[in-house]
């Protein structure tokens, strides 16, 4: 018990029984989960259209649930905020913009919000320029620069408002493998370092599994959390992927996420071949 005696406190982040549906799909059903504490990383993996994206839009306020709500800290989200980065799959920089203009970018527009005067403004974004490894190429535009780099641009951008949270959709799946797994070594490095929330989508098990410390299996539509896997996961932080690949521990936590997935898939099947719905899905607290 703490020292003012609340044994409860307000969680950083909480789904309450949100659904949502476009038209007479459903996307989302009866969907709950809290996350108590500031800094996890959750990974999400599951078939496609079966809601992942729809769960990012609305933590970061692009989309309001049909049904339930969401808090962050206790408050309803209504909107997008600059407590919460959003990266895409789809490169997002600026193209009239230098490196460097793009992850000041934000700084400038909420400058007053911000409460840093210019110079401020201008070390932190050289400073995170440097964290990404653009430190040579903070006056290329973005067309001079690689997909990975330009994705480093996009961490750098977020990062650069200093959000609470971390929303990434599928962020490394238009790369190349070597550049991909890179990507997932400094992302590590900087949840270490800066320690947000963070909330990624990918289709790998192998990257949801050395990302996060939480690995969430989404069953297909209508989206629920079927697993939530948390035990099973090996710390990754100073261990490069293709070394961690080979751990056993890791390889263990591979085969027990892919299980998980499989035998959500196979419960789907049986379901829809029964003309059943889904039962609601046991998720740990």
């Amino acid at each position: 018990m703490s020292a003012t005696g609340n044994t409860n406190p307000t969680p950083v982040v909480e789904c309450r029984g949100v659904t949502v549906r476009f038209g007479s799909f459903l996307a989302l059903n009866d969907v709950s989960f809290s996350i108590p504490d500031h800094g996890e990383f959750v990974t999400i993996i599951g078939p496609s259209g079966c809601g992942k994206s729809t769960l990012l839009n609305l933590l970061a306020g692009f989309l309001q649930p049909t049904e339930g709500e969401i808090l962050v800290k206790g408050k309803p989200v209504q909107g997008p905020g600059r407590d919460r980065g959003m990266i895409f799959q789809q490169y997002s920089s600026f193209p009239h913009l230098t490196v460097l203009g793009n992850v000041l970018f934000g700084l400038e527009v909420c400058r007053r919000d911000v409460g840093l005067d210019r110079a401020a403004r201008l070390a932190r974004a050289q400073d995170l320029i440097e964290q990404v490894g653009l430190a040579n190429h903070r006056e290329k535009y973005p067309h001079q620069l690689s997909g990975g780099q330009q994705q480093r641009v996009a961490i750098a951008r977020s990062l650069a408002m200093e959000p609470q949270f971390l929303l990434m959709d599928e962020p490394f799946s238009a790369l190349d493998e070597p550049t991909r797994l890179e990507m997932q070594e400094l992302v590590v490095k900087l949840w270490h370092r800066i320690h947000p929330t963070i909330f990624c989508i990918t289709h790998s098990v192998s990257e949801a599994v050395y990302l996060g410390e939480r690995v969430w299996i989404f069953a297909p539509a209508p989206g629920q959390i079927a697993y939530d896997i948390r035990d099973a996961i090996p710390p990754s932080m100073g261990i490069p992927p293709l070394v961690a690949q080979e751990r056993s521990e890791f390889k263990e936590a591979v085969y027990v996420v892919t299980e998980a997935f499989r035998r959500v898939t196979e419960m789907a099947l049986t379901s829809a071949g029964r003309g059943s719905t889904q039962t609601k899905p046991q998720v740990r607290p």
